[in-house]
C-alpha cells in the first residue's frame, strides 16, 4: 500500500493503522498531531484508525523552545 506523508510517497504494509505507520516512522504518539485526508486523528484512536491506499498525511512534532 502507498501513502503519501508529509509530502512524500510512502510504502506502508497492509493491514495498518495510524499508530503502525508511527512506530514505523520512529515516532512517539505522544508528542506528534496526526492530519489524516485533511481531518484531525485523536490520539485514542490511532490503533483503532486505519489506513488506507492514497490516503494523505500529514503529521506535525511539538517542538519545545524559549
Amino acid at each position: 500500500m502507498t501513502l503519501t506523508v508529509n509530502g512524500s510517497t510512502r510504502p506502508l504494509p497492509r493491514p495498518a493503522n495510524v499508530a503502525a505507520l508511527l512506530r514505523d516512522c520512529g515516532l512517539d504518539p505522544a508528542v506528534v498531531v496526526v492530519e489524516r485526508n485533511g481531518t484531525i486523528v485523536p490520539g485514542a484512536d490511532y490503533a483503532a484508525t486505519p489506513l488506507e491506499p492514497g490516503d494523505t498525511l500529514e503529521i506535525l512534532s511539538f517542538v519545545g523552545g524559549g
